[in-house]
C-alpha cells in the first residue's frame, strides 16, 4: 500500500485537487490545485518546490567503488571530482538502456546513485568480486527539487552552503536551519535549480523553512505535472514514457540503446576496463543507431485546418499527454511514434518528443503525426525540431 513521503504532513494539507500520483510506493502530488499552470509558471518565473523523495538513492562505498561504478554505468566515474555529479545511463549486456540517472561522488571511495526505478538488485549483481558495500538509503533520505530563477536567492538566504560558488552539476554539504543537508545544482526542469537531500526525520523542518523564508520570492509547492511540462520543453526523456527499460521491455523493438536515446555523449568508450554493454555499444557507434529520439513541432495552421474540416477547434493538451501516437512519412509509411506531447504556453508551440527512424531524424525534416478527430484517424504535418526547445542561460550560468 502506498504511503505519503516524509513531506506528506505538509503536502497532504495543501493538495486541494486530491490529484496524487503513486510513485515507487509513495503518494506525490500531480498538482496541488485544479490547474497546473500556476505551478508551471513558478518553475519558469519564480521558484517551485517539488517533492522528489520517491527517487531511489543507493550508496556504493569501499576500496573498489570507482571500479564497480565504472563497471555499471557508461560514464567514467574515475574522472569525477569529489563534489561532482554526472548524468548517466546504465545498460544491459546488449547495450539497451535499463535506466538513466545521476551519480554523485561524495568521497574518493563513496558514490550515491539516484534512479527513478529500483536498481538495487542490478547493482548487487554487478558488485560481485568488488570490495564494496551497497546500501539502500531511499527511505532514509528525503529530497526536494527547488527550481526556478529565484531558487538561488532563496537558498542563499536559508542555507550555509556557498550557493554562489556552486557550479552546474556540483554539490556541497551544509545546513538549512539546524538540519544537515546536501544541496546539488541539478534538476529535471531545464532551468536554474537545485536538489536538496535531507535526513527524512527532518524533512518537515526544511520544508517549513523554505516555505516561510521563500514567501517573498513567491515560492510555490509544485506537482509532477508542471515539472513534466518543463522537462519536455527541456528535451529530457522519461523512463516508461519516452523509452521502456530493457528490464521490462516485452518486445525487442522496445529496447533502446544510449545512442538511440541521444545519450551517446554519456558513453565513454575510451575509459579503461569493461563495462556492461560495452561491446554492443562499440559496434553501434560504428554502424550508427537505426532510430533516434527527436523533438517534434506540430504547426498550428495545419492542425487548425484538419480540425476545421470537422468543424472543431484543435484539441491541444495543456498538460503532457503520454499516449503514444504513430508518425509517418509523406508516403504513409510508419516511421516511429510521438511519446510525449504538450502545448507550451511559454513558447506558444505544440511540441513533443518522438522516436523516428534515423533517416528522418535531421532537424526540419517533415513528418506526419496521427490525430483522431471525430473517431477518425487523420494525419497532420509536423517537423523534426532540435532540442532543447527552451533553455535559459541561467540554467548553467
Amino acid at each position: 500500500m502506498s504511503a505519503g513521503t516524509a513531506f506528506h504532513p505538509r503536502t497532504e494539507k495543501i493538495c486541494l485537487s486530491r490529484d496524487w500520483l503513486q510513485w515507487s510506493g509513495f503518494f506525490v502530488a500531480n498538482s496541488y490545485s485544479d490547474f497546473a499552470q500556476p505551478e508551471y509558471a513558478a518553475i519558469r518565473h519564480s521558484a517551485a518546490l517539488i517533492d522528489v523523495s520517491p527517487l531511489y538513492k543507493y550508496w556504493v562505498t569501499g576500496p573498489d567503488a570507482v571500479a564497480m561504478t565504472n563497471r555499471v554505468v557508461t560514464q567514467d566515474t574515475s574522472k569525477m571530482d569529489v563534489g561532482q555529479v554526472l548524468y548517466t545511463p546504465w545498460c544491459d549486456p546488449d547495450g539497451a538502456v535499463r535506466q538513466e540517472g545521476t551519480i554523485f561522488r561524495h568521497t574518493e571511495t563513496s558514490f550515491q546513485i539516484c534512479a527513478a526505478e529500483p536498481a538495487l538488485g542490478w547493482l548487487e549483481l554487478n558488485s560481485r568480486g568488488f570490495d564494496v558495500s551497497i546500501t539502500d538509503r531511499s527511505d532514509a533520505t528525503a529530497a526536494l527539487s527547488l527550481q526556478g530563477p529565484n531558487s538561488r536567492d532563496i537558498l542563499k538566504m536559508v542555507s550555509s552552503v556557498p550557493i554562489d560558488d556552486m557550479k552546474f552539476f556540483r554539490f556541497a554539504h551544509g545546513q538549512i536551519g539546524s538540519v544537515p543537508v546536501t544541496i546539488s545544482r541539478t534538476g529535471y526542469t531545464g532551468d536554474l535549480g537545485y536538489e536538496i537531500w535531507i535526513p527524512a526525520e527532518h524533512a518537515v523542518t526544511v520544508w517549513d523553512i523554505l516555505i516561510e523564508r521563500g514567501a517573498s520570492y513567491h515560492i510555490t509547492p509544485c506537482g509532477l505535472t508542471a515539472m513534466d511540462t518543463s522537462r519536455v520543453e527541456a528535451g529530457f526523456i522519461l523512463i516508461n514514457v519516452d523509452y521502456v527499460s530493457s528490464e521490462v521491455a516485452r518486445l525487442p523493438s522496445h529496447r533502446m540503446s544510449a545512442y538511440e536515446l541521444n545519450l551517446g555523449w554519456a558513453v565513454k568508450l575510451n575509459k579503461e576496463g569493461h563495462f556492461v554493454g560495452r561491446k554492443a555499444l562499440e559496434k553501434e557507434k560504428l554502424t550508427g543507431p537505426k532510430r533516434k529520439v527527436v523533438g517534434i513541432e506540430i504547426g498550428w495552421k495545419p492542425l487548425e485546418d484538419v480540425y476545421g474540416k470537422a468543424n472543431l477547434m484543435p484539441d491541444l493538451p495543456p498538460t503532457p499527454c503520454r499516449e503514444p501516437v504513430p508518425v509517418y512519412d509523406r508516403n504513409g509509411t510508419n516511421i516511429g511514434r510521438v511519446t510525449t506531447r504538450v502545448w507550451s504556453g511559454l513558447l506558444k508551440k505544440y511540441i513533443g518528443l518522438a522516436t523516428v527512424d534515423s533517416a528522418f531524424a535531421a532537424p526540419d525534416t517533415e513528418v506526419f503525426m496521427e490525430v483522431t478527430i471525430d473517431f477518425q484517424r487523420k494525419k497532420v504535418p509536423a517537423r523534426v525540431a532540435k532540442t532543447p526547445f527552451y533553455r535559459p542561460a541561467r540554467m548553467r550560468g
